[in-house]
């Protein structure tokens, strides 16, 4: 059957389904090509709208019997996330909304951005966002370039040049790009950044179409942002979903928390308990009614068809009335106490004030609430780099030249100096000899750049680069070293000025213009790790000044003070500042003309031209003459190391994921701690797998890390490893044609390296790269729970991909924010983020999700018993209202509340302490050994209730109500009497258990809890002491005032809860005194007096080394007070004797030494005159 037709039909009809091919022709103002150029083929592609929102209404699934309760549940939570939803919509509108230039009949016309069509020619302004991916027709600059940033893409904030097309770069007005008759063959979109293979068709008049190449030089890219251009004319080539941004974003996925699996598990657990109830009441009854004798009551009034009715029938028919009985052992309302708990405490983020920024205006934002408690069982962050860990603003420090440190504005060769905005360094250094290397130094750092120069720039409003009335000119380059470089030299006495028809012009110290030629740009790489350009000045000397690493520039050295230099470098690298190595070569002409044969060679080979580059560039950079050595800081955000030493003794691991370069990336993660000095360094990158197969380098990094581990084991000190790996070596090992090429798994190789190592640096990542990365550690064996953190739209895909993703409202847009969990203003904001509201999160739905199953056992287990006393006939034990108002009304409450302002310990103690955040890891407060331990002390209670009830019922004593022994009163006492005394001691019971968990009392959790007994308690006398109307019958009249009017009742009942609460406060008290955990260590702690030492608590002794001083001993009162005693003070050498020799273990070896506290200090009595401490 010939199913083409049906295809076309669904391929034209369908929006956004076309037939997919390898390429696109696009019309460049949906002109269609000339008669008999070709065929005329329109093509159908999406508009240019954006949609994150879901769109979809997530439920929790739960078997329920009732359907008013699930009906609640599901109105809810749609209500629920339906709300958030709209807010994604909303942030959708506004991207979607804005406005465009499109030149349309010569006329530019405003348009919105979601209105955008493929083939539509778009004027961009300067400092505007490209709306979609567009192919650069023309600019407004002479040479057809412009500038333009990508932070949002790949993170880096640097300014990279585009290219025009040659063809149409001298269009410069509406009319004339409107006049365009041209063709444009793609490929279809391709989510990888750096790669885009097209060419255009340029027609003109009757002749054949000039074709010109298209590569990712003329793709700018949606999200980038115009810069130092006025602006530009482009093509819309990808639009909407297909652009390589959206590409890079990973598909939105419903994301569930580890509480909400451990309650899906749990449920489960409780519905086979459910069923298996109901199939044990099930077999009993019929059992029981085997015998003639037990057959149904007489008032069941069965009618004769009902009792000759099939036994299968009737036994499935009992079967799902105990299902009806029972099913409120399934906690229904549990789910939507979690969802409002979750709604109602994500405000406590919103509102923390602590994580309010004053610059930019703005506090922390949730945009999910489902995922509160997986902020407290992070084992993996995931950070980008630029703007989440730095500020990105580099700033130059020091530089060492020949031996000699110069820092501006500060101390030249032990001189302080003024801070004038041009300082005259060089004057205060002796020698020609010296001057002459000064003078080569700084020049080399004005010409080895790729800094462009502009004289001012309006930003909202406000002109930058206007000083004292006159403009004056600042930097952008697409490295920010560099502009830091450049910068530094300036304030150093050489100014560079700019680059006009191929000449670098430097103003130098005596205010003097130099101009010299380039001539050649050998480009920075990171195999090579330097770049170099080859100059000529104006009296016609050929100079090659180079700058790199020092890794890279001593092995090309032949003179210098190369052993001064290489001392000061490794002194700035302990500093944590990045530095760079500069030297230089004076070349004859005939070594010029032979270096420009081999530039010139490589760059013609159309065959492996970036190798012949390499080689190239290996024989011209050689035998330099050292000069010196720079010092740059990437200043790294506010408390951004002090926030990764905390996650790092909390237990979690973090990983960088930059786009960045190598050693740019290896500096940050030096500067924030997360690489330490003694850290040893393992590579797996790009140039070492150039040197040696991947097998073998996976191999030999295992067997190292695995030799470590196995040492580690016999021995104190062990070795800290980093693991630094790029971009294309990750492909290479997560490419999956690997694992069947014989050399075995790379990826479980790669994990077990990764596993060993404390941290981890990728590079040069893709966004999508960072996604594989996540996703990798996810779907590893250990299943750790994993957050990413960024602020641009490079993070995206990450952010989605992860457990939590949470973005930064940093510089580079609000994407990262927008398709975040949470957004935080600050990198510093995630410590009390994860320690303090993550922390507090869990424990607190932890708490409540045992509790619920905890207090559903307790209420329906009894239920359970009492079907063995009444014949298995379902009667029910406790009454209808008790049954619908237990959980909504009598216990709902309490435990909500509970949810929402518990507090464990206190919030200084969870940032002062971050070890504690280990003691909830692995959520290990729902694990199964904790969920089976509340489930038992559920059915203990229950079992307590049920025949504690049921012996004290029994007793005659107890039914005389302290009168005479009657048969009368001894009936007034009957079922409904008896279920209630058993209803009255839950309620009370539960609600205690909780008020004994609870150590955060505020005024609140006193009106609810004890409001709430004091509710059941009025309820229960105005259910039963009025005649209510409404009611056909009413069994509960009365039965509660005649239970309370017994004295025995009441003596049972405080009995019956005393012993229900009685094993969990003992397991309590010998857990704490047997084996105490941190958390309640800290518990511990904080309950000792501020003023004082704590009843029962011993003194302790400990030696303190604190700045300089080594000879002062700390005195410790418990945690509460700390006396210092300084062996020069005048307190008798006898107590400092008493206790370097061990004594004061006990208070009774001090008794010659007497203590007294007072608010205003301490003083230390001794035999004789009293002498302050």
């Amino acid at each position: 059957m010939d199913f083409s037709l049906l295809r076309n039909i669904i391929s034209r009809y369908c929006a956004g389904e076309e037939n997919w091919v390898d390429s696109r022709t696009v019309y460049i103002g949906h002109k269609e090509p000339p008669p008999g150029a070709e065929a005329y083929i329109p093509q159908r592609y999406p508009d240019n709208r954006i949609v994150s929102s879901k769109l979809i209404i997530d439920t929790p699934t739960s078997p329920v019997t009732s359907g008013l309760p699930l009906f609640f549940v599901i109105t809810v939570t749609a209500i629920k996330q339906g709300y958030e939803d709209w807010l994604r919509h909303k942030a959708d509108c506004s991207i979607n909304e804005c406005p465009v230039d499109v030149v349309q009949q010569e006329k530019v016309v405003r348009t919105q951005s979601h209105k955008l069509r493929v083939g539509d020619i778009v004027m961009v302004r300067e400092d505007e966002t490209f709306p979609c991916d567009l192919i650069f027709l023309s600019s407004s600059r002479d040479d057809g370039t412009c500038y333009v940033t990508t932070t949002s893409l790949d993170g880096e904030s640097s300014h990279k040049t585009y290219y025009a097309v040659p063809d149409t770069m001298a269009f410069k007005t509406e009319q004339e790009v409107d006049s365009l008759h041209a063709t444009i063959e793609c490929e279809q979109p391709q989510p990888d950044l750096y790669k885009f293979v097209g060419r255009i068709n340029i027609y003109k008049d009757k002749e054949e179409p000039v074709s010109r190449t298209l590569g990712a030089e003329n793709l700018l890219l949606r999200g980038a942002t115009l810069k130092n251009t006025h602006h530009i004319y482009a093509v819309a080539v990808y639009t909407g979903m297909e652009t390589k941004m959206a590409l890079n974003y990973q598909s939105k996925s419903q994301k569930r928390s580890a509480v909400e699996k451990s309650m899906n598990a749990f449920l489960i657990v409780y519905l086979c308990i459910l069923i298996s109830k109901a199939v044990i009441n099930t077999v009993l009854k019929y059992a029981w009614q085997w015998s003639p004798d037990r057959d149904e009551p007489w008032y069941n009034h069965r009618t004769e068809n009902e009792r000759q009715r099939h036994v299968v029938i009737r036994a499935f028919t009992d079967f799902l009335a105990f299902m009806v009985l029972f099913n409120y052992i399934i906690p229904v309302s549990m789910y939507v106490t979690v969802e409002m708990q979750k709604f109602l405490g994500s405000y406590f983020i919103t509102w923390d004030e602590e994580m309010f920024d004053e610059e930019l205006g703005q506090g922390a934002q949730v945009n999910t609430s489902d995922l509160n408690e997986e902020l407290g069982q992070v084992e993996y962050v995931f950070t980008d780099k630029t703007g989440t860990l730095t500020e990105n603003n580099m700033e130059f420090i020091e530089c060492c030249v020949d031996g000699n440190v110069y820092i501006p504005h500060a101390i030249c060769n032990g001189q302080i100096l003024s801070a004038a905005s041009s300082i005259d360094m060089i004057d205060s250094s002796p020698g020609g000899y010296r001057r002459e290397y000064e003078d080569l130094f700084f020049r080399a750092l004005c010409l080895c750049h790729t800094v462009q120069v502009k004289e001012e720039e309006t930003v909202d409003g406000i002109k930058r680069g206007i000083h004292q009335g006159r403009p004056t000119s600042f930097y952008i380059s697409s490295s920010p070293d560099e502009v830091a470089l450049v910068e530094g030299m300036k304030r150093l006495g050489y100014t560079y000025l700019r680059l006009k028809d191929n000449y670098m012009e430097i103003l130098n110290k005596d205010d003097e213009i130099e101009r010299f030629e380039l001539l050649h740009v050998l480009n920075f790489d990171s195999v090579r790790r330097r770049m170099s350009v080859i100059v000529k000045s104006i009296s016609g000397e050929y100079l090659m000044f180079c700058k790199g690493a020092d890794s890279s520039i001593f092995p090309r050295v032949v003179s210098g003070k190369v052993e001064q230099v290489k001392a000061h470098v490794e002194q700035n690298a302990v500093e944590g500042l990045r530095t760079l190595c500069v030297a230089y070569r004076r070349l004859s002409e005939s070594e010029y003309q032979e270096a420009c044969h081999y530039l010139t060679e490589a760059k013609l080979a159309l065959q492996d031209r970036e190798q012949r580059l390499a080689q190239a560039y290996d024989v011209i950079e050689r035998d330099f003459v050292l000069l010196g050595a720079t010092a740059v800081e990437d200043r790294l955000q506010e408390k951004a190391a002090d926030t990764i030493e905390s996650l790092h003794k909390a237990g979690i691991k973090v990983w960088v994921l930059t786009g960045d370069k190598m050693e740019t990336a290896a500096a940050t993660c030096y500067a924030s701690k997360l690489f330490r000095r003694s850290t040893q360094i393992l590579e797996l990158t790009k140039k070492r797998t150039k040197e040696q197969s991947l097998h073998d380098v996976l191999f030999e990094l295992n067997r190292t890390v695995l030799r470590q581990r196995s040492i580690s084991g016999l021995s104190v000190d062990c070795l800290d490893f980093g693991l630094i790996i790029d971009g294309a070596t990750l492909s290479a090992v997560l490419k999956p044609s690997q694992e069947v090429s014989g050399h075995g798994n790379y990826r479980e190789i790669f994990l077990e390296i990764c596993r060993n190592c404390s941290a981890v640096l990728c590079c040069r990542m893709a966004p999508l790269q960072k996604a594989q990365i996540v996703k990798l550690i996810k779907s590893s064996k250990e299943h750790p729970i994993t957050l990413a953190v960024g602020d641009g739209a490079n993070d995206v895909s990450m952010i989605l991909e992860a457990h939590v993703g949470i973005g930064i409202m940093g510089k580079e847009g609000r994407q990262a924010a927008r398709n975040s969990d949470y957004a935080i203003p600050k990198f510093k904001h995630l410590k009390k983020m994860l320690l303090v509201h993550g922390h507090y999160y869990y424990i607190r739905i932890a708490e409540l999700v045992q509790y619920f199953f905890y207090k559903n056992v307790c209420f329906i287990f009894p239920q359970f018993l009492y079907q063995f006393f009444c014949g298995f006939s379902q009667q029910p034990l406790y009454d209808t209202a008790y049954l619908t108002l237990y959980n909504i009304s009598f216990t709902s409450l309490p435990i909500l509340l509970y949810s929402l302002v518990e507090q464990h310990v206190t919030i200084d103690t969870l940032k002062r302490e971050p070890s504690l955040y280990r003691d909830i890891a692995k959520n290990s407060l729902l694990r199964w050994p904790v969920f089976l331990y509340w489930t038992c002390l559920g059915v203990f209670d229950a079992v307590i209730f049920f025949f504690g009830a049921y012996f004290l019922f029994d007793n005659t004593t107890f039914t005389s109500n302290g009168q005479l022994m009657t048969t009368n009163t001894q009936m007034m006492f009957g079922n409904w009497t008896f279920g209630t005394l058993i209803f009255t001691v839950l309620v009370f019971t539960v609600t205690l258990k909780l008020a004994l968990d609870t150590r955060h009392w505020t005024w609140i959790n006193h009106f609810v809890i004890w409001g709430s007994l004091l509710f059941y308690v009025i309820f229960s006398l105005l259910w039963g002491g009025i005649i209510w109307p409404f009611l056909n019958y009413q069994r509960m009249y009365y039965v509660f005032m005649q239970m309370l009017s017994s004295g025995p009742a009441w003596l049972s009942i405080i009995l019956l809860i005393t012993v229900s609460l009685l094993p969990d406060v003992i397991k309590k008290v010998l857990c704490r005194a047997i084996c105490p955990t941190a958390t309640e260590r800290a518990q511990v702690s904080e309950k000792l007096l501020p003023g004082g030492v704590a009843e029962l608590t011993p003194l302790s002794f400990r030696r303190s080394y604190k700045g300089r001083s080594t000879d002062s001993t700390l005195l410790h009162l418990g945690a509460a007070e700390t006396l210092s005693l300084h062996s020069s003070s005048p307190l008798p050498q006898k107590l400092l004797a008493h206790l370097a020799e061990g004594g004061g273990s006990d208070l009774t070896s001090l008794s010659p030494y007497m203590l007294r506290l007072s608010g205003a200090g301490f003083a230390y009595y001794a035999p004789g005159p009293e002498t302050p401490v």
